[in-house]
């Protein structure tokens, strides 16, 4: 198969235009250009505030959605800590506020009490402080636009990318066109910089071409409302993950089997909870291969309007009760080769693009801030110290072991297409026993986890538990997951144990290394190279954020 061309290192290929340009001009536009603002505008603000001379373009309008993005207070404090945002400004933008949220497996939706070898039933705890905050996209992103702006970064809307030609010595070129609201064409100029981020999400082009004719590894699907006319009495908390149903036999629409989850916050709340609404945002979604035979969104739809009810009693009947503000559906595609390393230099994915949250999540906000300190640093030291080849650029989108780790947890959950006499309660029985043994571990366990983070203490010790809680369960989990995706898994394992070693014995020996200087006729220089020290630097990041000990 061959690639539709987008991005192009070949001077025969690509527009003519943007090639002139790179060998005419005598100065580049911008040190950086940001493609897809709504997410990518946070590491833009964060490399204005370096110093460097930044551009971010959306293809449409820039605006953030009405509805809420949910995250954790320690994510949301990333923001503070880079400069992006002020404590004020946090709060201001802070619209819903609850305790935290419902985690809960079970095989029918009924009261339950203790654990699955108690009642044969499921499992459900509370976890306080973790996605318990809703904030206004609308107002967040145009605050971060707003600065962005005001320090001289450089906002275009309405420029949809048409292609990108890549030059290792003169820098890249983006044929773009950016238009009014009445399409009429503004300016037609390719844009050239030092470096492209894109931050176009898990449908850029720019990963398309790369990751051409390779089948996603496993798919997350998602579908949901926003809606009003639920029991306000009871939209008090969220859930970050629920089961009321054991799996799901579509065999006989030849979809095979699913076990669908839960996924529910509370909307507009105030702070505290102090207002009651019947607004909730509910998610049904279910992890699958990506099989064609695999149900369409459509189908997935259906069986979210059929099994609402029982997920929330306090509706009825979905088409009379509910007032429907918003419908949600989506597909994931989830790759274990994440995150994505350049084929081109002077080129990086950030975020979705690049794979780089766990294929257990939607991605989105929340993986966005947990790697904004990370990536906005490297980059800024991948300008300063000229390291804009794919092989250096590579290393900030390094190996990282735990999220390659995490692929166990979705194909422990998900059921092969063709895989037949699967158990329907395996999946509770499975996150009901695990989830009581973390949530009996603590919250140094548990809140990780739920936050897309694996580590080697919280792993070994829920896993070595569960063995002993239910040892029987043991054959059918590898059954299950079969040996050769078990013995791959392991691997990763190993590796998550030796990046937690190397993190915290051998990192801070390697970094006082990398600051050692002596004085010369010429001042302070320091025993590497620039270079050097930047390949060091990411290198420690990738044993700590491999790791899980960020």
């Amino acid at each position: 198969l061959v690639a539709p061309l987008f991005v192009t290192d070949d001077g025969a290929q690509g527009n003519p235009r943007c090639w002139d340009k790179l060998r005419q001009s005598s100065a580049l536009d911008f040190d950086v250009v940001v493609c897809g603002g709504t997410l990518g505008i946070f590491i833009a603000l964060a490399l204005q505030l370096k110093g460097f001379k930044v551009c971010v373009i959306e293809a449409g309008r820039f605006r953030g959605r009405e509805q809420e993005w949910n995250i954790s207070r320690k994510e949301l404090e990333e923001l503070i800590e880079e400069g992006l945002l002020t404590n004020d400004e946090v709060e201001r933008v802070i619209t819903t506020e609850f305790p935290g949220c419902r985690a809960g497996f079970k095989n029918k939706e009924v009261e339950i009490s203790g654990g699955y070898a108690d009642n044969g039933i499921g499992y459900e705890c509370f976890v306080p402080n973790v996605l318990n905050l809703g904030v206004s996209p609308s107002m967040l992103l145009d605050i971060v636009a707003q600065r962005f702006m005001s320090i001289g970064g450089v906002l275009r809307e309405f420029t949809p990318l048409k292609g990108v030609v890549v030059s290792e010595l003169a820098g890249v070129a983006l044929d773009v066109t950016t238009t009014n609201e009445r399409k009429e064409v503004i300016a037609a100029e390719p844009i050239t910089a030092r470096l492209i981020l894109d931050c176009m999400g898990n449908a850029s082009p720019i990963s398309a071409q790369q990751r051409y004719g390779q089948k996603p590894d496993g798919v997350c699907a998602v579908v949901g409302t926003c809606a009003g006319g639920y029991d306000p009495k009871e939209n008090k908390i969220g859930d970050i993950i629920y089961t009321n149903t054991m799996i799901q036999d579509k065999t006989k629409e030849s979809a095979g089997h699913h076990q669908y989850f839960w996924e529910a916050f509370p909307v507009s709340i105030g702070r505290n909870g102090v207002e009651e609404t019947d607004v909730k945002t509910t998610y049904m979604f279910t992890y699958m291969d990506a099989e064609v035979e695999r149900p369409s969104l459509l189908t997935l739809m259906d069986d979210y309007w059929n099994l609402l009810p029982i997920y929330q009693p306090s509706i009825k009947d979905p088409e009379k009760d509910l007032d429907i503000k918003r419908v949600l559906f989506a597909y994931f595609p989830t790759y274990r080769d994440s995150p994505l390393k350049p084929n081109w230099s002077r080129l990086l994915s950030v975020g979705d693009a690049s794979g780089i949250q766990s294929p257990l999540s939607f991605g989105g906000f929340g993986a966005l801030t947990r790697h904004l300190r990370r990536q906005a640093t490297a980059v800024s030291e991948a300008l300063e110290n000229d390291c804009l080849l794919k092989d250096d650029l590579g290393l900030i989108n390094a190996y990282t072991p735990n999220l390659s780790a995490a692929w166990m947890f979705q194909k422990a959950m998900s059921v092969p297409k063709n895989k037949n006499g699967v158990d329907p309660q395996f999946v509770n029985r499975l996150l009901a026993t695990n989830f009581e043994i973390m949530n009996d571990m603590g919250e140094r366990t548990l809140l990780p986890f739920l936050q897309d983070v694996v580590r080697i203490d919280g792993l070994l010790g829920s896993l070595s538990r569960s063995f002993i809680k239910d040892p029987t369960y043991t054959p059918q989990i590898v059954l299950h997951v079969g040996i050769p995706a078990l013995v791959d898994w392991m691997g990763h394992v190993s590796m998550i144990a030796l990046y937690t070693a190397l993190h915290n014995f051998l990192s801070p020996a390697i970094q006082l290394w990398i600051n050692s200087s002596y004085n010369s006729k010429n001042g302070k220089k320091y025993l590497l190279s620039d270079g050097d020290r930047f390949r060091w630097k990411r290198t420690i990041e990738a044993w700590e954020y491999g790791s899980g000990s960020d």
